[in-house]
């Protein structure tokens, strides 16, 4: 097929690639922006399958086939709560891919050079593009990437090299630190901050190692210089996320998004794909975009999180003093009857317990009452930014009474009745109160202001940050014990 083709199909995928981007900042466009992204997706593996290089048609329709059913078999069997994990794990496998595509390229480019070799031809030539007479003779056994590969410059070599040399340690970061992620956000690895004796420096000097062997590979082209350097990312990814707090955790996921998509644009620039290059961009400056917004929005700063220098604490934390008084669901109905301004906090223990479409019904049922009822989402609720969004969507809640925590934050002080479901960290006064907390300085929602607060909690332990919560010993709160979904069951009608 003409290259020419291909292109233009790269180009077109390329732009349903940005409209499904686009699109999934709103949630009425979200379902649509989907359907543009597998449009684009499904365009750019035909272009690339019949384009210019084509070949081995049927292992690469076996392995798309495979892929797909285990994409199939994944989405029915995950549950929303796992979505995080889910995410982390996918991270993990573009990381790999990044990896594998460059020692690949790198085969390549010793395959080119050892052809010359025999043929007794320079490589590599002195005139990119210019091929004749023995060396053009070598070149015609070449496709697609080693073809490029033969007609480099010794300056254009290089700078293949540097583009493959970073997209295999982007790559390999990338991946450990999503494993790490994932181990995290499944609970398979304690959710607090742990480093390695030396901290810090331990990273330091695996990248310095990372530094000196790309020198190392410009000058000899070694493989032992891309091995060596592959194990300091592995470890550079596995003690950076090691490092980084649950109640940074978020941001972690954003941030290897961004290393997943940067890594694809370094691998694009070797393979010379323009849609790796412009996917891998869009990826990686919209989940880095994502990640400031993230810690803007939990006041931390960006460089800090990323290099694990936030998840413990720093001073003795507060000490909480009081107990947790309970309240049955009579209790809470009753409570529910007297209010009439209610805000509902919906978290990940909400997910877990698969309430949400109890707690629709529940706002259904006091809204015909006539009773004001909204939701506040904080920006991290349920460890991935939209979690609770897409929860309550499912669950037909409508959209105009969902509210982000800075267009609802100043409303708890005049709310009769705040609702807390499964939420710990995110409504955790100690953000304000306490500058020993690891959460110190984050902004929460403070549903503390409103006349009463019910939390809805499965039992008295702390959230995923391990942080002891002073909310749930306040006077004006009442604990509402039990499993989210039955308990929000029992004040149905």
């Amino acid at each position: 097929m003409d290259l020419g083709f291909v292109i233009a199909a790269y180009a077109v995928a390329a732009t349903f690639f940005i409209l499904s981007l686009g699109g999934l900042s709103n949630q009425e466009s979200a379902k649509r922006a989907v359907w543009y992204g597998i449009a684009g997706m499904a365009l750019a593996i035909v272009a690339t399958l019949i384009g210019p290089g084509n070949g081995l048609w049927v292992l690469s329709l076996v392995l798309i086939s495979a892929g797909g059913l285990v994409g199939v078999y994944v989405a029915r069997r995950v549950m929303m709560t796992e979505m995080p994990q889910l995410v982390a794990a996918m991270h993990s496998l573009v990381g790999l891919a990044a990896v594998f595509v460059g020692l690949n390229a790198h085969l390549e480019i010793v395959r080119v050079a050892e052809a010359f070799a025999t043929a007794g031809v320079a490589f590599p030539q002195p005139n990119y593009g210019v091929l004749a007479g023995p060396a053009a003779v070598v070149a015609e056994n070449f496709r697609g990437f080693a073809a490029i590969a033969a007609a480099k410059t010794a300056v254009e070599l290089n700078i293949l090299r540097i583009e493959l040399y970073l997209g295999i340690l982007i790559g390999a970061v990338t991946f450990t630190g999503s494993v790490v992620a994932y181990g995290k956000l499944a609970g398979k690895i304690s959710s607090r901050a742990e480093k390695l004796p030396g901290g810090h420096a331990l990273n330091a000097g695996a990248a310095l190692i990372s530094a000196i062997c790309l020198v190392w590979y410009l000058n000899t082209g070694e493989l032992l210089s891309l091995v060596i350097m592959i194990i300091a990312a592995l470890f550079v990814g596995y003690h950076l996320i090691m490092g980084i707090g649950g109640a940074d955790m978020p941001v972690v996921v954003s941030m290897l998004n961004s290393y997943s998509g940067w890594a694809a644009a370094a691998i694009g620039f070797s393979l010379g794909n323009d849609l790796l290059i412009v996917v891998g961009a869009l990826v990686g400056s919209s989940g880095a975009i994502l990640s400031y917004i993230m810690c803007k929005a939990m006041n931390r700063s960006f460089i800090s999180v990323i290099l694990g220098g936030f998840g413990g604490s720093m001073s003795e934390q507060m000490a909480v003093e009081g107990e947790q008084v309970a309240i049955d669901a009579d209790g809470v109905s009753a409570a529910l009857e007297e209010a009439d301004s209610i805000i509902i906090v919906p978290g990940y223990g909400m997910a877990v317990a698969q309430a949400q479409n109890a707690v629709s019904e529940l706002t259904r049922e006091l809204r015909e009452k006539g009773k004001n009822v909204r939701f506040a989402i904080h920006p991290v609720a349920g460890r991935l930014p939209g979690h609770m969004n897409v929860l309550l969507a499912e669950a037909k809640v409508p959209y105009d009474i969902v509210l982000e925590m800075d267009e609802i934050n100043e409303d708890f002080q005049d709310t009769d009745l705040v609702i807390v479901i499964g939420s710990n960290d995110i409504v955790n006064p100690a953000a304000q109160e306490d500058p020993g907390s690891p959460i110190a300085g984050m902004p929460v929602l403070e549903v503390w202001k409103a006349k009463q607060v019910i939390v809805s909690k499965r039992g008295q332990g702390t959230g995923y940050s391990g942080i002891e919560n002073s909310l749930f010993y306040r006077e004006n709160t009442r604990m509402f014990y039990g499993d989210a979904k039955a308990s929000i069951g029992a004040l149905l009608h």
